[in-house]
């Protein structure tokens, strides 16, 4: 067989991958004509390392290995390679060796060893593997070569190994386990949160586009860098200049003398790739473009862009923006501003991530006005490598960040952001904004899949991650100023003390708006002392039925209320319990409030924040509440559902895909063995055209029967009866018949089914569906019109926890209807959450299944009966490998625009 006649590997073969010192590098199936590229790749690697690989010495590689290297089918014999700088460094490849087993193989130019690019290779090609049919690899290691046996050892499968004629033989099975997925998921984290260490921990920084002239983004950047007293190396690159702002000033980056780490780039956009040249020659780590006419100026913009992401991504450099406004970091041992704004926010203990320029600027006056504080800030333009995953990757292990704030314009993974973010919230508390949450629209720099799940699907991400979403950006600093400063309540009782009765009565209205209880209210006079408010405070404090105390102090003419602050700052920064106040109606943190802090933040612990509104007060606690109330609840262990059948339900998938190539419907009886594989008890129906046919069915199912229409324009209408119940005899099923037919218009077209009588309950539906960007997504609802109309349901984002499933059945408005509601009986809501975790299993098992319904659900005091399903297949041709390897997000131009 020819090269000509090979079929090409996937497409999603090939991508862009993080290494674990943070710098980038490519992979991608071998091709046919990289011949000189193994060659220059063989000459350039060590003795010791041919021997490992090939077990005796290989000088060089004949003419006949380069052709079976080179030449593989992509089937039986598969081969990755790892290229940087146009050059190869490394190759991986395995080759089948009886059905479902295959030998695999690395070699890594010995430079780049120990930047676990051997363990890169493993993952690509063992889910190539996977998609190829093989379960299982086996290797050949010679005994002293320890670091590729810890390479397999590492990589989370369960390896077996057998010492035979001086080699060891490893045997490992392939599957994704949760080992394996954990494995990959941290060396993920590594990885990305080292290239973000080295953006906001610099040594040295160049700038390049700096300028003389007065009023220039070139001049600003150099000023910010200097006045910040940044504490490493400042270099200008201005090839017409000798010197700026009294910096010697270099023609080129390869000029300098010294190593550079960052390089922030502000030269015109058609520039900026002789720019990546020059640092990747320099060995810059990366690179922060301010440099704006890139995909926010419309197609050839975003052509400009995606060459600029792909150029520096292959010289193995990270990119923020561009479009940007730039870094900053607040660390005493650090103080860079690498940005735009000449406001160098104070030190504090929130890390702030934001996209658009314009907006961060803005940001960074309110942060400082309001006295919160950031420890760093990443504004990054049009998002085209670096993203806010990637600041969560570092914040989650930076000790000075104890908050995260983002500002986000679009999500491009947000599977990978939910995943990240679950993680975080357990360490630390993130405070979201989202632009375009009732339009979906997306900023024009932006490059975006489709979303084609609801919004509320998105909401409920956030929320499933303990992502504490608002609505504004003051909503973000009254809530992030909050957690900044105050230690977390313990529950949803609050008290409340001030010296007006007006405010006091609002403050209890908000609360009780937002879930909270008020245990304790305790009035002052309009004019109180200091004792006064002391006493109260403590008296609120103490009280163990108080969670969290609202101050509320308005001050009496020509009094200044500093012995009042004084109270509220003393209590503040000695109680275990959160304080909150309404003081002068100031805003932010006010001096009088603050706690010093012996980090240098200029409000510390226990600086008690202040709203100019008692009503933003509790909206922000009423967050912060529902967060603590998160963190706390246990994930408790779901109860045994029992091992599915995966195997049968790929095999009935796969036969549903042969049926209908382009996609389609899955058969009802294929759909009912699917069901079955995950122990869901589809009733039976039989399908009927004549009053004939209804007869028979009904004496085939033993009578006590229904004769029902389940086209789907029939479901959906509520003044059309389509369904009679109790049908025991012919001559009811007749009646039935004639009935239903004169009812019904075309009644041809009703699709009437006949089915056993079920056990009375509360209709309910669950479905699934495979997103484009989210993946799997599952929903949960009461049938009806009504909750369609009121969009009264539930979602989530598998796989599902059992705090998931508990918390889909209880949070929609209808839910009572399962609880007893006016008397009636409750239902066995155990066996709705075990339905629904089953479709989610099902759904995050087989991303083929594009949607599934469980259409009509009766739950009942003695189980949930599935009395209706429908599910649609489709092609598949990257079944979410990106969850089971590590791959970078896709250039610009490989994404649909929103």
């Amino acid at each position: 067989m020819t090269s000509a006649d090979v079929p090409a590997p996937p497409a999603h073969w090939e991508a862009d991958v993080l290494l674990r010192d943070g710098r980038t590098a490519h992979i991608r199936p071998i091709r046919a004509d990289d011949r000189d590229l193994l060659v220059e790749f063989y000459a350039r690697v060590s003795d010791q390392s041919k021997y490992y690989r090939f077990f005796s010495p290989m000088p060089r590689l004949s003419d006949r290995d380069i052709e079976r290297f080179t030449h593989v089918d992509h089937r039986d014999r598969v081969a990755f390679v790892l290229t940087l700088q146009g050059r190869m460094i490394a190759v991986g490849r395995f080759d089948v060796v009886r059905p479902g087993e295959a030998e695999v193989a690395f070699l890594v130019e010995d430079r780049h060893q120990g930047r676990g690019i051997a363990q890169i290779l493993l993952e690509h090609l063992a889910q190539a593997a996977r998609e190829r049919g093989i379960s299982r690899f086996i290797a050949d290691v010679l005994p002293d070569n320890n670091r590729m046996i810890q390479t397999f050892r590492d990589a989370g499968y369960k390896v077996a190994s057998g010492y035979e004629d001086g080699v060891i033989s490893l045997d490992f099975p392939i599957e994704p386990t949760e080992t394996a997925i954990g494995v990959m998921q941290g060396r993920e984290h590594v990885a990305e949160a080292a290239s973000i260490h080295r953006f906001l921990n610099p040594s040295s920084v160049a700038i390049i586009g700096a300028s003389r002239r007065q009023e220039t983004i070139g001049q600003l950047l150099v000023r910010n860098m200097v006045t910040a007293d940044f504490s490493g190396r400042v270099y200008v690159v201005n090839p017409h200049s000798s010197a700026v702002s009294g910096l010697p000033a270099y023609k080129s980056v390869q000029d300098i003398p010294d190593e550079v780490d960052v390089a922030i780039v502000a030269v015109p956009a058609e520039a900026v790739q002789d720019v990546v040249l020059d640092c990747a020659a320099k060995g810059v780590h990366g690179l922060v473009v301010i440099s704006s006419g890139f995909a926010e100026t419309g197609e050839e913009g975003r052509r400009r862009q995606r060459r600029l992401v792909g150029l520096a991504r292959s010289y193995g450099l990270r990119l923020i923006g561009p479009n940007a406004l730039g870094i900053i970091n607040t660390d005493q041992s650090v103080k860079i501003n690498g940005s735009l704004s000449s406001v160098m926010p104070p030190r504090g203990r929130a890390g702030f991530f934001c996209q658009s320029g314009a907006l961060g600027s803005a940001i960074l006056e309110k942060v400082s006005q309001r006295g919160l504080g950031l420890s760093t800030f990443v504004s990054a333009g049009n998002r085209a490598d670096v993203s806010g995953n990637d600041l969560l990757q570092y914040w989650e292990g930076d000790d000075t960040t104890e908050v995260v704030m983002m500002y986000l314009e679009s999500i491009g993974n947000p599977r990978k952001f939910s995943r990240i973010a679950r993680r975080v919230s357990l360490r630390k508390p993130i405070v979201a904004v989202r632009s375009g949450r009732t339009t979906q629209g997306v900023p024009m720099g932006h490059a975006v899949r489709r979303i084609a799940a609801p919004q509320q699907a998105v909401d409920a991400m956030f929320r499933q991650a303990g992502v504490l979403q608002v609505d504004t950006l003051e909503d973000m600093f009254d809530v992030a100023q909050l957690l900044a400063h105050q230690p977390l309540p313990r529950g949803r009782r609050v008290g409340i003390v001030g010296n007006s009765d007006a405010l006091g009565l609002l403050a209890a209205d908000a609360a009780a708006g937002v879930g909270l209880v008020v245990n304790k209210q305790i009035a002052l006079s309009a004019e109180p002392t200091a004792e006064d408010f002391e006493d109260a405070l403590d008296s609120a404090i103490d009280d163990p039925e108080v969670d969290a105390v609202i101050a509320v102090y308005i001050p009496p003419l020509n009094v200044s209320g500093e012995d009042i602050a004084n109270v509220l700052a003393a209590v503040g920064e000695q109680s275990d319990k959160p304080l909150v106040s309404s003081f002068l109606g100031a805003e932010g943190v006010p001096e009088l409030l603050r706690v010093p802090d012996v980090a240098g933040s200029t409000a510390g612990r226990g600086s008690v924040p202040s709203y100019p509104a008692v009503e933003s007060a509790v909206r922000a606690l009423a967050k912060v509440v529902d967060y603590s109330v998160w963190l706390r609840t246990p994930d408790q262990q779901a109860p045994d559902d029992g091992e599915a059948d995966i195997a049968a339900a790929r095999l009935i998938v796969n036969r549903a895909l042969s049926a209908e190539p382009n996609g389609g419907q899955i058969r009802q009886a294929d759909l009912t063995e699917l069901l079955a594989a995950y122990d869901i008890t589809l009733w039976r129906s039989v399908p009927v055209a004549s009053a004939d046919e209804a007869v028979a069915a009904g004496a085939e199912l033993g009578w006590d029967v229904v004769l029902k229409a389940t086209a789907e324009h029939l479901r959906e209408r509520p003044d059309q009866a389509h369904v009679v119940r109790g049908i025991d005899n012919p001559e009811d099923m007749v009646d039935a018949w004639n009935q239903l037919t004169e009812l019904i218009q075309q009644p041809e077209k009703a699709g009437f089914i006949v089915q056993r009588v079920a056990p009375p309950g509360v209709p309910l539906t669950i479905r699934s569906m495979e997103d484009p960007l989210f993946g799997p997504v599952v929903s949960f609802g009461i049938s009806g019109p009504l909750s369609e109309l009121l969009a009264d349901r539930s979602y989530r984002i598998p796989p599902l926890s059992q705090r998931d499933a508990t918390s889909m059945v209880r949070e929609l408005k209808a839910s009572p209807m399962l609880f007893g509601y006016r008397g009636s009986e409750v239902v066995d809501v155990d066996d709705v959450e075990r339905l629904i975790r089953r479709v989610s299993e099902l759904q995050n098992d087989l991303p083929q299944v594009s949607g599934l319904e469980l259409g009509l659900v009766l739950a009942g005091v003695d189980g949930a009966n599935v009395l209706a399903a429908s599910a649609r297949v489709e092609p598949v041709a990257d079944p979410r490998s990106d969850w089971f390897v590590r791959r970078m997000a896709a250039l610009p131009g490989d994404t649909i625009p929103q």
